[in-house]
This record gives C-alpha cells, sequence and structure tokens, in this order.
C-alpha cells in the first residue's frame, strides 16, 4: 500500500481518515528520522489532524469526510450505490431536485473542518 503525501490532502473533495492518519504517521516518522523539528506547513497538518481527530467519530474504522462543495455529487452517487436510482430513469425521476436532496441527506451529517475546507462527515 502506497503512503499518502501529507501535502497532496489539503483540498481533497473527498477523504478517509485512515489515509489522513497514514499520511500523518508517515510525516512523524520522516521528522524523527531525520531528527529535525516540523516546519510550518507540516506542523499546520500535524496541529489540524491532532484536532480533527477529536472532532470525527469512527477515525480509526475509516470516517469519510465529503467537502461541502461536493455533497451534492456526493448525494447523486450515493442514491445510485444504494439502489434508489439507476441512471435508467425517465421523466419524473429525472426530475429530482439534488440540492434540497443533498440537504435533506445533510441532516445525518456534521461540519468539520479541516486545513482551511469545510467538510462534513457523518454523525
Amino acid at each position: 500500500m502506497q503512503t499518502t503525501d501529507w501535502n497532496s490532502i489539503k483540498g481533497s473533495e473527498r477523504l478517509d481518515s485512515r489515509e489522513i492518519q497514514e499520511a500523518y504517521d508517515s510525516l512523524l516518522l520522516d521528522i524523527e528520522i531525520e531528527e529535525r523539528e516540523a516546519d510550518e506547513d507540516e506542523q499546520e497538518f500535524i496541529d489540524a489532524v491532532d484536532e480533527l481527530r477529536d472532532e470525527v467519530s469512527e477515525w480509526e474504522f475509516g470516517a469519510f469526510l465529503i467537502s461541502e462543495d461536493d455533497f451534492e455529487n456526493y448525494a447523486r452517487e450515493f442514491a445510485s450505490d444504494i439502489g434508489a436510482i439507476t441512471g435508467d430513469e425517465a421523466w419524473p425521476a429525472t426530475c429530482i431536485d439534488w440540492e434540497k436532496a443533498a440537504s435533506e441527506l445533510q441532516m445525518d451529517y456534521s461540519g468539520v473542518s479541516f486545513l482551511g475546507y469545510d467538510y462534513l462527515t457523518r454523525s
């Protein structure tokens, strides 16, 4: 399994807490091996992960974080994944108000911030 680079995480539309933790652990190991202090960006990432880990339930089991900006797309994909839509729909099923559907789905999610970006995660 390839380690996720901590630099590639910032601003991602969808995140998995296990990948964040893996990048965090890898960064701390690199700092330890190189016997140095974390630079400003690395420390920002470390502090952000420490804070996020306290806010997100199910962290160690794989909590998913979805960017607020991507949540409507996520709602469409989720509806397809659970079989609520198949992609072969005809009118009137093609007239779903996805903004409203995403808003209603969002009720089961909590908002968190990570590195200046807002995400939703299952409550």
